[in-house]
């Protein structure tokens, strides 16, 4: 693949102090010192992941894609400007200010700025969270993922997929038309949405421990509004996230223990349903016509599938002993698959 990893989001946004709040205490991510209508933050090993920028309107997003080095950067910039796309060459001081080695820019169709860079910069110090948490899922998969809604989808799907490398993880034709998309083993790094504006939707941010995510949202429901949608498992990154209000139209996905895709066996399949397994109600209000009344039922999860197995790392679980004749012999094979299998 050409682009490896989101590397980092600029965001445009005039509540500064806020975000620094926000950032930090409610995110746990570390402040890093900058001057002026600048604010950064790292949530790993990298000098900074996210940057607020004080002088850009208001919720505009940088999205800043990573790619292996210095000739992967120089040929994706041919193959842009082979295809029409005008890219510029950032100076120095440009790529000093995103902490890389080297900087391009350029527009996708919809007009968002993207950046692409190599040779992203490691603090000295380690990491040190704005609250305590046992840290970011990030390094090579990158800072996690964008949902970006964009008035005609399909030419903004061919820039990232056929120009920059992309991979469709899974798609959406009806009831509304979405693309999830990867460059790594993250099940998607980049969801594109047709909607009647461009916009940048949420950034998801992958927790180590899923209780620093029910903590989190203990945090946010102390706070009347903050949530914009409930507790949930999404069915096809399997991540169970909370959608938190930023100091900006930007929504935050703060999650635990999504999917892997290995491209040797993925196969794309296409969603039929926006429902969740479970929870994530008020997140699809605004990817439709609109948001449904307010008695309707959130929507209905996939059929026939409604659970899945939990992914988790050695080390961040402890294993059960089975008690129960009837479980055990559905895991050896003697009757049907174990639910959610």
């Amino acid at each position: 693949m050409t682009v490896q990893a989101l590397g980092y989001l600029g965001l445009g946004a005039a509540r500064l102090d806020d975000w620094s709040g926000f950032a930090t205490g409610r995110l746990g991510m570390q402040a890093v010192d900058r001057g002026g209508a600048l604010r950064a933050f790292r949530m790993d090993d990298r000098k900074q992941r996210l940057i607020i920028h004080g002088d850009r309107p208001e919720g505009e997003a940088v999205l800043g894609w990573e790619v292996a080095d210095a000739a992967a950067l120089d040929a994706l910039a041919a193959r842009l400007e082979a295809a029409g796309t005008a890219v510029r060459q950032e100076s120095r001081a440009a790529a000093d200010q995103r902490c890389v080695a080297g900087l391009i820019s350029f527009q996708d169709p919809a007009g968002n700025r993207v950046e692409a860079c190599h040779g992203a910069q490691v603090a000295d110090a380690p990491f040190r969270p704005g609250r305590d948490i046992a840290g970011f899922r990030a390094g090579p998969l990158g800072m996690g993922h964008m949902l970006l809604m964009v008035p005609q989808l399909d030419p903004v799907l061919a820039f990232y997929r056929d120009l920059l490398g992309f991979r469709v993880s899974d798609y959406m034709r009806a009831p509304v038309k979405a693309y999830f998309l990867h460059v790594n083993a993250r099940h998607h790094s980049l969801a594109l949405v047709e909607g009647p504006a461009r916009l940048a939707h949420h950034l998801m941010l992958e927790l180590y421990s899923f209780d620093d995510v029910g903590q989190g949202y203990d945090l946010a429901l102390r706070e009347p509004g903050s949530v914009a949608a409930t507790l949930g498992r999404h069915p096809n990154d399997l991540m169970t996230s909370f959608y938190m209000r930023s100091p900006s139209p930007l929504l935050v996905e703060y999650g635990w223990g999504g999917r892997e895709v290995d491209d040797a066996t993925w196969q794309p399949a296409e969603m039929t349903s926006l429902g969740s397994f479970w929870g994530h109600q008020g997140l699809f209000d605004s990817l439709g016509d609109g948001p449904p009344p307010g008695d309707a039922p959130p929507p209905l999860p996939p059929q026939p599938v409604r659970r899945a197995p939990l992914h988790v790392m050695e080390g961040n679980y402890q294993r059960m002993s089975d008690v129960c004749p009837w479980w055990d012999a559905m895991g050896a094979g003697q009757g049907a698959a174990r639910p959610g299998a």
